[in-house]
């Protein structure tokens, strides 16, 4: 439970500096927060479940391994795209609207993995 623990913390932080940049106007920076918030969460549910990490970066997956409902497994399609396009000079521009989106997004996928740890720790 440690280690699933730490993910969960490092997911939290991700939001908190997610949040920042969007402040301050550094959308792909925090759209790509959203998605690591939203990735570590879903991998600290993973290692308390199956003891091991996953290495692998597709929000999907982990939600469906993770058991995560249909909603979810939506929100976390949404927010893949954020891994990649945030981090290449593409012609692809990111708003304030966008950046909001992703965060929302974000937090909707980190609070269920942090509900889902509480229920499997018991």
């Amino acid at each position: 439970m440690e280690e699933a623990g730490r993910w969960m913390k490092k997911a939290e932080h991700d939001l908190v500096a997610a949040e920042i940049n969007l402040q301050q106007k550094l959308f792909d920076v925090s759209a790509f927060l959203s998605h690591q918030a939203a990735e570590k969460a879903l991998k600290a549910l993973y290692i308390l479940k199956f003891k091991r990490l996953w290495k692998i970066h597709n929000l999907v997956d982990l939600a469906e391994k993770a058991g995560a409902p249909e909603d979810v497994v939506d929100t976390c399609d949404k927010l893949n795209p954020h891994y990649l396009v945030t981090r290449y000079p593409l012609d692809e521009e990111y708003t304030e609207a966008k950046a909001e989106e992703a965060l929302s997004y974000g937090k909707e996928v980190v609070t269920w993995a942090k509900e889902s740890l509480k229920k499997t720790k018991k």
